[in-house]
């Protein structure tokens, strides 16, 4: 009885994993590294139909057709935007080019994932939200994964329902010798603390080297620290935050681990583990498990690249969901880099 029980569960799970599909055309502008090992394994898994990879070079195309024969390379973005079948298209290239790219995606009405950083100012971030009002693209996101990742979801669900008192982040990485520290890297924290405890202010900024900072930010209900920098290793790069609230302290690790530690009781003000002994209450409250190799244990999911993914190519194809990192919704993270930038 019990193996009929776990035969039938496993059936109707594959079941439901096939009965998902999606009926429109996507193309895919790019080719780079962060695509082929986070949102290409993606699109494959979901079974997004992608008729075309666009890339800048000849050679690399035919490259491409070699590896996937279902696909068109092709070097002509105005191939892709000409074809009525296209729908949505993906975009992860240079960031320099970004912006370029999306304001023509814009213009021919298409729905639009594009990478962060979408853009290079609030200005040029300003236009892209006017030219999806100008011309009705039904979908526009941004590829702020970290929004979409499992743990922040959780937390940000616990966090509303409570008082909140402060907060503590590190973002600690290695040198990056190429880009813009701040929106190719920094965007990640900047954008999520945004996110989970709502518009910034700068209360204080000290730049302690080229690409790092000290910063004390406060938001309508909560002030908190950051240190980001990129005077560390990236063999042992840390990202963690610490939040503290009426309840208890929250802990993420790495978008791997989530933890609540329950604050002790007090007895009219005296604190009840100064006087009793204490056995703290630590609530695991997300992590990920190294040792079982399903799909919610994979990084592309903890990272919230496959949320991410899904939520965009269903909002595309008209199913109910909820884009999280809209155009509009990352004005107040541009803010917030351009007041670190300005000196």
């Amino acid at each position: 009885m019990i193996q009929k029980l776990i035969n039938r569960y496993k059936r109707l799970r594959t079941e439901h994993y096939f009965a998902q599909t999606y009926q429109y055309q996507y193309a895919f502008v790019g080719i780079g590294q962060h695509s082929l090992t986070n949102l290409y394994p993606v699109l494959y898994y979901l079974g997004i139909p992608l008729k075309y990879i666009c890339v800048t070079s000849e050679r690399k195309a035919r490259l491409i057709e070699g590896k996937f024969t279902h696909v068109t390379a092709t070097t002509s973005l105005d191939d892709i935007l000409e074809d009525e079948t296209v729908k949505g298209i993906f975009v992860s290239a240079s960031p320099a080019i970004h912006f370029s790219i999306a304001s023509r995606v814009l213009k021919s009405g298409k729905s639009l994932f594009i990478e962060k950083p979408p853009c290079k100012t609030l200005n040029e971030l300003n236009t892209l939200i006017d030219l999806q009002r100008l011309y009705g693209s039904p979908a526009v996101m941004v590829g702020l994964q970290k929004r979409y990742a499992p743990a922040i979801q959780i937390l940000w669900k616990r966090l509303i329902k409570e008082r909140l008192v402060n907060y503590d982040l590190h973002y600690l990485t290695g040198a990056i010798p190429e880009g813009d520290a701040l929106l190719d890297l920094y965007i990640h924290p900047l954008d999520f603390v945004t996110y989970l405890f709502g518009k910034p202010e700068v209360l204080a900024c000290h730049r302690v080297a080229s690409n790092s900072y000290i910063l004390m930010l406060r938001h309508p209900h909560i002030a908190g620290t950051l240190e980001i920098s990129t005077n560390y290793s990236w063999g042992a790069a840390q990202e963690s935050l610490k939040v503290c609230t009426s309840k208890g302290i929250y802990r993420l690790s790495q978008m791997d681990e989530l933890t609540c530690e329950a604050s002790p009781s007090t007895i009219l003000g005296i604190p009840f583990d100064k006087v009793h002994p204490y056995y703290k209450t630590i609530e695991q409250l997300y992590n990920r498990n190294n040792f079982t190799p399903t799909l919610p244990n994979n990084q592309v999911h903890s990272q919230g690249y496959f949320n991410e993914i899904q939520t965009f190519a269903d909002a595309v194809e008209g199913h109910e969901t909820h884009i999280l990192s809209s155009i509009e919704t990352i004005k107040s993270t541009y803010q917030l880099i351009e007041t670190i930038r300005t000196p």
